[in-house]
Parts: structure tokens; C-alpha cells; sequence
């Protein structure tokens, strides 16, 4: 399943969750993820961040798409980290 993960987190953890998604997903933009995993990736993501936020201040969206051929994405301005010359 392809995946668009968006945080919003305490600047004391943004460095911690950065380095933690980097494992298994894209960095497209300040705070953005995105990326194909199997669903127990995904769980190994959900576990991981519920360790390192504080969910009383702290939230994360996760999209799940079928396919990344089911998202129209457009982009405005500067593309941070294109993703689509990754094999």
C-alpha cells in the first residue's frame, strides 16, 4: 500500500520522528512523508512513533492509498525531494 504520513510534534522531537520515518518512508517536505510499505511495516511505524511522541500534544495523519498510481499529485513551487527517480 503506498502511504502519506504528516506530523505535527513538539520541536524537541521533530529530529527523533525524522530520523525514525527516514527508515521506512520518503521525506518530501517539512513534516511529510510518503512511500510503499506491507501492512506490517506500517504497524512497525505506528509502534514506533507512539513511542516517541507525546500524544497529549503531538498528532500524526496516516493516508493509506491501494497504489501511488491512485494519487494525482501536483506540485507548486519547489519539489523538496522528488521521489519518482527512486528504484
Amino acid at each position: 500500500m503506498y502511504v502519506l504520513l504528516v506530523y505535527d510534534v513538539d520541536v524537541s522531537r521533530v529530529p527523533k520522528v525524522c530520523k525514525f520515518l527516514r527508515r521506512y518512508l520518503h521525506w518530501v517536505q517539512n513534516s511529510v512523508f510518503e512511500g510503499e510499505l506491507r501492512e506490517s511495516q506500517l504497524e512497525e511505524v505506528r509502534w514506533g512513533l507512539k513511542q516517541l511522541i507525546d500524544a497529549e500534544r503531538d498528532s500524526i495523519y496516516i493516508y493509506r492509498v491501494r497504489d501511488q498510481k491512485w494519487i494525482d499529485k501536483e506540485i507548486l513551487g519547489q519539489e523538496r525531494s522528488p521521489t519518482d527517480a527512486i528504484i
